[in-house]
């Protein structure tokens, strides 16, 4: 096991101790039932990974088990839009907290289609036009690129899951359809919503979201293979807007009380990146009422306090 710096015992025995501590704790929160397909996942599921800048990947729990990582996946896709379209992007998407549920459709219309930042689900909509309109088979080039950042060709996409948020995406279908009426989606909106619902049906476990997010750790360069994924500028943009908007209603609390940059998903995972570092997964299927899975949170605050990995 590492010794970490600044930790009172090897981070292999804290994330022990810290998952062990979370699954005796009352469970808190409800599994995510609006997307059918995942309120069948085990409630009791918990694990707990970080991945630091030499590659090593340390675990505890259930952090080999792959889950849907719903709006994580926005990472990526944001990522590689940014790739393909560089400062142009943000002529078509905002990088400000939205204030207004991560749905929303008021919100949209009042802003003319252009949406408040990448990671509510009217940005994420939007990337996945980037990513159509840019990519001759998007998806593929989605999956390939994911795999490639985690080492593994495991991760792959749940069939139920992406069944499920076809079948029960009409409010997605709004939000695009919208979009596309101010002129600002691009290609057909089937498509379009067609790749957004296949990205948020990707399997990855904890140790592997952790291993495939290196590079936001390290200023754009993936540290396994010394690929240049982003710029150093285009890192810092996509931590940024992770520290204002990317845990939801609940992105100000977590800055204030963690001080990490973060993404969650209604799977229930949630990463933290720590600049310089590496990067810490947590996954726990019940929500609390911020669609945050509550372990989660609970784990990554634990280890955040006790190792002092606070960016402020």
């Amino acid at each position: 096991m590492t010794a970490f710096p600044g930790a009172g015992a090897p981070l292999g025995q804290a994330l022990e101790e810290i998952h062990a501590a979370a699954v005796s704790s009352p469970g808190v929160g409800r599994v995510a039932d609006y997307i059918p397909a995942l309120a069948s996942v085990e409630a009791s599921r918990c694990g707990i990974a970080f991945a630091n800048l030499d590659g090593e990947v340390h675990a505890a729990g259930d952090a080999g088990v792959p889950f849907s990582i719903q709006s994580i996946s926005k990472v990526f896709g944001l990522v590689l839009a940014m790739q393909r379209m560089g400062d142009e992007l943000w002529q078509r998407v905002g990088m400000e907290p939205s204030g207004q549920p991560f749905n929303s459709i008021v919100q949209l219309e009042w802003e003319h289609g252009i949406p408040r930042n990448p990671f509510i689900n009217a940005g994420a909509i939007l990337v996945a036009d980037i990513l159509v309109s840019h990519f001759s088979a998007s998806r593929q080039a989605f999956l390939s690129f994911v795999r490639r950042l985690a080492g593994s060709e495991r991760c792959d996409i749940n069939e139920s899951v992406l069944a499920s948020e076809t079948r029960h995406g009409s409010r997605n279908a709004a939000l695009a359809h919208l979009m596309k009426s101010f002129g600002n989606l691009e290609a057909e909106v089937e498509e379009v919503l067609a790749h957004y619902f296949f990205q948020c049906s990707l399997e990855m476990s904890c140790e592997e979201l952790a291993r495939s997010l290196l590079f936001l750790a390290n200023r754009g360069v993936h540290p396994p293979s010394g690929e240049v994924i982003t710029t150093p500028r285009d890192a810092h943009r996509v931590n940024a807007i992770l520290s204002t908007s990317g845990m939801y209603d609940q992105s100000g609390q977590f800055a204030f009380t963690v001080g990490l940059p973060a993404k969650s998903g209604v799977g229930g995972g949630i990463i933290a990146i720590v600049p310089g570092q590496g990067v810490i997964t947590a996954w726990s299927p019940p929500l609390n009422r911020h669609g945050n899975s509550s372990r989660a949170l609970a784990m990554i605050s634990e280890l955040a306090g006790r190792l002092g990995l606070s960016i402020y």
